[in-house]
């Protein structure tokens, strides 16, 4: 299990990682490789996502 600090630390990686592919995006070649770079970003934020839910420790059950 990892700790709090170290899931922190991997997101602000992940948002450094996403913030320069927004970079390159946005001086990107039009017909290049936009696609290529969303699709990387998309995924970015996929994993951001499942961060934030394991710092949000969600409670309770799904069960009921």
């Amino acid at each position: 299990m990892r700790t709090t600090d170290q899931v922190k630390r991997k997101y602000n990686e992940l948002a450094a990682q996403k913030q320069t592919l927004e970079e390159k995006l946005a001086a990107a070649d039009p017909a290049g490789e936009t696609a290529n770079l969303e699709a990387r970003i998309a995924r970015l934020e996929e994993q951001m996502l499942l961060l934030e839910w394991v710092l949000n420790e969600p409670m309770g059950s799904y069960h009921g």
